[in-house]
């Protein structure tokens, strides 16, 4: 393997001068890159293809797109998706013709952070890859089925890159030592190290930079837990509050709660706190599933959430996290129930589909004497006065529309005695329905 070293001079940080020279020398992404793999076979094929990146930050998507360009000897374009825009891209394109007629070799474009690129800005690219004045390699952490649009999609290969594992944080550890002599890091320094890195090797090497230094400052020749604490300033996992990795935690979240996991349900808000998501985010979270999940198994589940939200409204963190936990070991452990989850949309999608029926002139109300005169509110029977405060055979659907059963309460919690209620009250009005035809005949 090639020294990974170039020189430290000029500030130049470790993680740059560690920057893989060669597809063997990258650490990682064994999946794509291994033997027989497809990035593997696309760098052998000798035929570069444009592509899509996605994986979290630090597991190399520059790193590949620099690689590609140095394998196939292609001029290389940077675009920062956060800086840049249209004139950057315009630029690009001069350059690349000005590449194309004097080589006649396509131009890498890389662009860092694409989903950040609007729509427009993604479809400046389109005429210039389909040319093949441009290779593009777009970078994102974002899923690019929400972020990228479909005609650059369907131009490009997604590969999908992952964290790296602690066998592979150890071997870039390993590297990054190599050159520093007989500095050790013991095994805890180590665990704390990886923990920190959260499979990001850049952020890796950027922590050991910065305890090599200290190390330095201070003559050591081993390093300890304890110094190491002292040497790094406090960083929080990595979590990307708009980004995947928050939806698939508060999926993780949602899910655990509808599968009456309370252990599990707190490891995923205690990940989500401890990357720094807003606890307010999880109070509205907690009150949607108390609806859409448990719903009328425990109507109290709704009260929990909410005084859960107003707690935290008034402690803030540390104290108000306490409420959201306890709320949501409730919900977890409350018997589940999606019935009127279900009912509102089943209603909603007739609704939708049924024509704008009006109201039977029995339910209309009738302030005036115009009203009265005209029929509204006539026979309409007023359920107080009737035996068990029930208008039993009554109608409330609009005319034409049979009666329905959209609501279908489960056999759990509170729901099971709405069920027998319901029932009751059906075989109240079937009885009432059937001695009217009886009269009427």
């Amino acid at each position: 393997m090639q020294d990974l070293f170039t020189s430290a001079a000029d500030g130049v940080p470790l993680a740059e001068r560690m920057r893989p020279r060669s597809i063997d020398d990258v650490v990682g992404q064994s999946h794509l890159l291994g033997r027989g793999k497809p990035l593997r076979v696309a760098f052998e094929s000798a035929r570069p293809h444009s592509m899509i990146l996605w994986g979290p930050p630090g597991v190399g998507k520059t790193t590949l797109a620099r690689l590609m360009a140095d394998a196939f000897g292609l001029n290389f374009i940077a675009i920062s998706a956060v800086l840049g825009g249209v004139k950057d891209i315009r630029e690009a394109v001069d350059r690349a013709q000005v590449t194309r007629a004097q080589s006649g070799k396509a131009t890498v474009v890389f662009v860092d952070e694409v989903h950040r690129f609007n729509k427009a800005q993604q479809d400046a690219f389109l005429p210039h890859v389909e040319s093949g004045l441009f290779v593009f390699v777009g970078a994102t952490t974002e899923n690019p089925s929400f972020e990228v649009i479909g005609a650059l999609l369907s131009r490009a290969a997604v590969y999908v890159l992952q964290p790296l594992s602690r066998d592979e944080l150890e071997t870039l550890l390993h590297r990054a030592l190599k050159n520093e002599g007989e500095l050790q890091i013991q095994e805890q320094a180590r665990s704390m190290l990886f923990d920190l890195a959260d499979g990001d090797a850049r952020r890796l090497l950027n922590a050991i930079e910065v305890v090599i230094n200290a190390a330095r400052d201070n003559k050591l020749a081993s390093i300890d837990g304890d110094f190491l604490r002292d040497s790094l300033p406090a960083t929080l996992r990595r979590f990307d509050k708009g980004g995947e990795n928050f939806y698939d935690q508060i999926s993780a979240l949602h899910k655990s709660v509808r599968g009456s996991d309370p252990d599990a349900s707190l490891y995923w808000m205690a990940r989500m706190f401890d990357g720094g998501v807003d606890p307010r985010y999880v109070a509205r979270r907690a009150i949607r599933m108390a609806s859409e999940d448990i719903g009328l198994a425990d109507p109290r589940a709704l009260e929990v959430a909410l005084a859960a939200a107003d707690t935290y409204e008034r402690l803030g963190s540390p104290e108000g996290e306490l409420a959201l936990a306890q709320a949501i070991v409730y919900l977890a452990c409350a018997p589940k129930s999606n019935a009127v989850y279900r009912a509102l949309g089943a209603v909603r999608a007739f609704v939708q589909q049924d024509g704008s029926r009006p109201v039977p002139m029995h339910l209309r109300n009738a302030p005036t004497r115009l009203m009265k005169d005209l029929g509204y509110g006539e026979g309409y029977r007023y359920a107080h006065d009737e035996a068990g405060a029930v208008a039993a055979g009554e109608t409330y659907l609009p005319d034409g529309v049979a009666a329905q059963q959209w609501y279908q309460p489960t056999d759990r919690g509170v729901e099971a005695r709405i069920g027998e209620r319901l029932e009751e009250l059906r075989r109240l009005s079937s009885t009432a329905i059937a001695r009217s035809m009886r009269e009427a005949k």
